[in-house]
């Protein structure tokens, strides 16, 4: 490909401007010292002499410049020339050592940043396949294992047959999960899962979710409560189904990782902006400091082996954080260890 060069001329004019002065005055003084001549005939000698000096050094040094520097930079330019979508083919090159210099330490570090951008990608990588195939193997192991000792006799026994169907069913239940759970996140990142949106009661909705839990939460003690009676409706907008499904997750952590005999509390506050935030506090584990960073990866889990023993797919707070930021919306969270957790989100308030 042919790169567009733009020549500069600045250091051959400053170098053969820097020549004839320091020349001219030399030979000037010379001349007076020596031949002592005409006053006139010197000053015109010298302006002939300075002019095509300088014109002369002008011709050598870009010419020299040319010839050594121009073909270097060029090299320079022709080893990154894979590089087809970088700045250095958006704009025209230039032989100006200063701009070359500044231009070649910028490629030095957005390449610097890129590499290492792309380490942190693949290890996010690695570890997010290790979690997959961890998270698909237990129940197709389990599946697999129950199907294969119906098949080496068991099926005989009916009661075994109706136990080991049904331990079989619960493992295809999570696969199920898991996928459903994955191929939602993979069509927020597409963009391909629209948000139906329209004004809703938050804390209906809210209460809604507390009904589908209570059961779960008695198997610990743990009451589900608001922080204020809300007489009135607090009307928000966005997609209801999808906000229940980010108060659902939200709850059924706080469950999973609350103490026996504790609670979980939900408060809604107005915000400036015409917001409102929907806060989910408990009293639970709560989460190491350093941790917290990386709640919102998908299959991240700050206890793997009890985390897994309580169920779940691994990535509740993943589809929370895509359902939030898909509303143009914001999640935060801040949790002491041994104390709890609290993780809110906003929403836009309607009249």
């Amino acid at each position: 490909m042919a790169i567009n060069f733009k020549r500069t001329y600045k250091f051959a004019v400053k170098s053969a401007l820097y020549i004839t002065v320091f020349a001219t005055g030399f030979v000037g003084i010379l001349s007076h010292l020596i031949f002592q001549p005409n006053q006139e005939k010197l000053t015109l000698f010298l302006l002939i002499f300075a002019f095509s000096l300088y014109i002369f050094a002008f011709l050598v040094i870009q010419y020299r410049v040319e010839f050594f520097i121009y073909r270097r930079v060029k090299k320079i330019y022709d080893d990154v020339s894979f590089l087809e979508s970088s700045s250095f083919r958006k704009e025209r090159i230039t032989t100006d050592m200063a701009t070359l210099t500044r231009e070649v330490k910028k490629f030095a570090t957005d390449k610097k940043l890129e590499i290492e951008t792309l380490k942190v990608r693949e290890e996010y990588r690695r570890e997010f396949l290790g979690n997959v195939s961890h998270e698909l193997k237990t129940p197709l192991f389990t599946v697999q294992g129950y199907i294969l000792t119906l098949l080496d006799g068991a099926m005989n026994d009916k009661t075994l047959r109706k136990k080991y169907l049904q331990r079989a069913e619960k493992g295809v239940e999570r696969l199920t999960y898991i996928v459903n759970d994955l191929d939602m996140i993979s069509k927020f990142e597409m963009g391909d899962l629209n948000l139906i949106m329209e004004e809703f009661n938050i804390v209906e909705v809210i209460q809604n979710v507390f009904d589908l839990l209570e059961m779960e939460a008695e198997k610990k003690n743990i009451i589900l409560s608001f922080d204020n009676k809300y007489a009135k409706p607090i009307m928000v907008l966005g997609d209801r189904g999808k906000i229940q499904q980010v108060a659902t997750n939200l709850i059924v952590n706080s469950i999973k990782y609350g103490k026996q005999d504790g609670y979980t509390e939900v408060g809604i506050e107005d915000l400036v902006n015409n917001k409102v935030i929907i806060r989910v506090k408990d009293n639970g584990e709560g989460i190491q400091k350093e941790h917290i960073p990386r709640l919102f990866e998908r299959f991240f889990r700050v206890d793997k082996s009890g985390a897994r023993a309580e169920g779940g797919s691994g990535l509740g707070l993943a589809i929370v954080k895509h359902i939030i930021e898909a509303h143009d919306e914001k999640i935060y969270v801040e949790s002491k260890f041994a104390i709890g957790s609290e993780f809110s989100f906003t929403l836009e308030k309607t009249k």
